[in-house]
């Protein structure tokens, strides 16, 4: 007796996400520097009136070859990163930044406990044993973003369409600091732009007194700019 009502239900669901299919718009962006090249790990963030509600997310920093994998890794605050090491040797990652303070003692394998990253800010990992070992995450508060490739491209799909207020943000912005971009508007026929983004002059802003490793400048920069 109530199947009328139940396909009828059915049938204004289907069409609720249908439209909401529809309503999906998605941005593909070219982030370059002042003189046109392709900038790697570069983070474009997007923000708007209507924020979603966002549930807590996870994300995994690695260790390959020495290095941090990715260089760069964005999150929302509130972000659970693991930090597996997938090296044959033992790492120590930590970090002294304002935003997130940790250490993770000389380890192999990947930790139990993730860190969690509950404040907005740039923190720079190093490695207590392997001073050339620098990454990034950059946490926002901001609901979409991405990080570009080696090609300085990026994709954001699956975003409501509007007007959304953007950043831009790389290791070597002047201060480390998030660069503001304008407004974007994003159709459902999807939208292109190219970023530029000012970038930090070499050796402009190391100091004499600044450690000498890779990790020092990096964690001095990001020091100066949260103070």
């Amino acid at each position: 007796m109530n199947k009328p009502l139940y396909l009828s239900t059915l049938s204004l669901l289907g069409m609720l996400l249908f439209s909401t299919t529809l309503s999906a718009a998605s941005l593909q962006a070219e982030l370059v520097d002042s003189e046109g090249q392709p900038l790697a790990n570069a983070v474009l963030t997007l923000r708007s009136e209507v924020a979603p509600v966002v549930a807590p997310a996870t994300a995994v920093m690695d260790q390959i070859s020495q290095q941090f994998a990715p260089n760069v890794l964005a999150v929302r605050s509130g972000t659970a990163v693991s930090f597996p090491n997938s090296d044959n040797i033992r790492h120590h990652v930590y970090s002294f930044s304002l935003a997130k303070r940790f250490e993770l003692r000389l380890y192999q394998g990947t930790p139990s406990e993730p860190v969690v990253f509950d404040k907005p800010g740039v923190v720079v990992l190093g490695c207590n044993i392997h001073d050339w070992m620098v990454g990034y995450v950059y946490v926002t508060d901001d609901p979409w973003f991405a990080v570009s490739d080696a090609q300085g491209k990026l994709n954001l799909e699956q975003l409501p369409a509007g007007t959304y207020t953007a950043s831009l943000w790389h290791p070597q912005a002047p201060d480390m600091l998030p660069q503001d971009a304008g407004q974007v508007q994003l159709t459902e026929a999807g939208s292109q732009q190219r970023f530029t983004l000012s970038m930090q002059a070499p050796g402009g802003q190391t100091a004499p007194s600044a450690p000498v490793s890779a990790f020092g400048d990096a964690f001095k920069k990001a020091r100066d700019a949260a103070q």
